[in-house]
Order: C-alpha cells, then structure tokens, then sequence
C-alpha cells in the first residue's frame, strides 16, 4: 500500500520524460543537439528525459521549439503540471501557511458527491472543532517549520466544511478508536472536540464510524486517506500530500475503505465510545 502513491507520482513523471523523447526522435535530434540548440549543458536533457527533474514550462517550451513541436506545449505543460501535484511535499504547499491550502480545496468539496475518509492519528478535518483545529495546525507549523497562521487556517477549514450541512453530500468517516484518546490540544479542547462528535453524527447525511482498539484486525492501520466519489484519493504522510487520480490506484483505496468499514462500529456503539473517551478526560 506504502508504495502505491509514489509509484503513481513517478510513473506520471516518466510519461511526461517519455512523450519529451518521442517528440526528440520523431524531430530526428539527438539529445545533445537539443541541448545545444536549447543552450543548456548535455545532462540537462538527460536529466528531463530521465524523469529525474520535471521540466518547468520554460524549459517546455524551449525543448519543443528547439524539436520544432511548439503545437504540444499546452499538451506537456499540462501533463507536467498533473505529475507535480500528485506528489506535494508539506513544505511547499504551507509555505505561506495553511490557509490557503484550506481554501484552494474549496470546489473539490462543492463538487463531491460522496466522501469516504479513513483517519488513523486525528479527527477527520470535516469534523474539527475551532479549538482542535488551532492547536493540530499549530503543532503541523513547528514541526514543518513553516508561517504558524493557526486561527485563521483553522477558520478557513470549518468554512471548508459547509458541506456537511449544506448541499447534497453523503459522508462515511472511519477513524481508529485511538483518535478518541489522543490529547490534541488537551482535555477541555478534547471534551468540546468529542462532544461535537457526538452531535454531528446524528446528520442524516453522515456516517461516522469507530474501529474499536478490540476489533478483529482484517486490515492493519492505514495512512489517513479520503476519497472523492471514485475520482481522486488524497493521502496524507508525515512529509507530503499525494493526490491519486489513475482509476486502478483510486481502486486500490476504495478496496482498503472498504475492509476497514467492516470493521467499524456506529450509532449507540460509537456513540459509547466517544463517551468512553469524554470520560477518561477526567
């Protein structure tokens, strides 16, 4: 499964290298003429052609012009342009903080049908409290060491989550009964956090789901993933966010959801959980 995302990411990057070789050859250009023609150094063009760095736009166009092929710029750039997203490493996409990042998922939530979100080390982000939120976001900006704008991002994330009450969304959210037990922000930011819990599963609209820490495991504990009616998964690792959008990897995830829902426990059971956890808060 680990391996899953980056393979997708790398095998996206060596289509871009490809179709740059095929527009090379079918030019009658050795890679150094293009190099030449280009004004880089040699190991440049290998460097593209070997997928071991994606071309800019620039370096696109220049490539193209030098293989008089200038008709599949917009072609390349765009397929560049979905090798780069797929895999997005944390530094980067918070490099001006986190609350941009929480608007520019705005359409994809407005767009989406069905939401299946597995969370095996916190609340899914449409359940977040003010308060949890904050101090989840403010532990993500130390440690990325990126701008800590924590109240605003966290505000930009509930904003995110109109969808929960508004429009025609379903929602089946899994968490791990851990997720109950962690102190994000500690006791009082947790009791408000698991209270809400309790209320916003009640929505007709939601189902939420807890694997008990008894459950007979049939699948181990996973990466925190969502998927987006059958169209794109969105991983998230301790370094970067994958975006999966080829229909055999988004299988592959469907699949997992599938296994750990089975094994998730709802309503009256859920809910005594959650009470279970509010109570060891003292």
């Amino acid at each position: 499964m680990n391996a899953s995302p980056s393979s997708a990411a790398q095998a996206a990057r060596e289509g871009v290298a490809a179709r740059l070789v095929d527009l090379r050859r079918t030019a009658g250009l050795k890679g150094y003429e293009v190099a030449a023609r280009c004004g880089w150094h040699k190991s440049k063009v290998s460097r593209l052609e070997n997928a071991v760095t994606l071309p800019t736009d620039e370096d696109i166009r220049r490539y193209l012009a030098a293989c008089t092929a200038q008709e599949h710029v917009a072609e390349l750039i765009a397929k560049t342009r979905v090798a780069d997203q797929m895999y997005v490493e944390w530094k980067r996409i918070h490099q001006t903080g986190i609350k941009r990042r929480q608007e520019v998922d705005v359409p994809l939530y407005e767009s989406t049908h069905l939401f299946r979100v597995y969370c095996s080390n916190v609340v899914p982000g449409l359940l977040q409290t003010q308060g949890y939120a904050e101090s989840l976001l403010t532990s993500i900006s130390d440690f990325q060491g990126t701008p800590n704008d924590a109240p605003a991002a966290a505000a930009a994330r509930l904003a995110r989550s109109h969808v929960i009450r508004d429009g025609d969304h379903r929602f089946v959210l899994l968490v791990e009964e851990a997720v109950l037990r962690y102190r994000i922000g500690g006791a009082s930011v947790m009791a408000g956090q698991l209270g809400y819990l309790l209320e916003v599963m009640s929505l007709p609209s939601v189902a939420f789901g807890v694997i008990p820490f008894a459950a007979h495991r049939r699948m181990w504990p996973l990466e925190t993933f969502m998927v987006f009616d059958d169209e794109r998964v969105q991983v998230e690792n301790l370094s970067a966010e994958i975006n999966i959008t080829v229909p055999d990897e988004v299988g592959v995830y469907v699949k997992a959801f599938a296994a750990v829902q089975r094994m998730a426990v709802y309503g009256p059971q859920a809910r005594a959980l959650i009470t279970a956890a509010i109570d060891a808060l003292g």
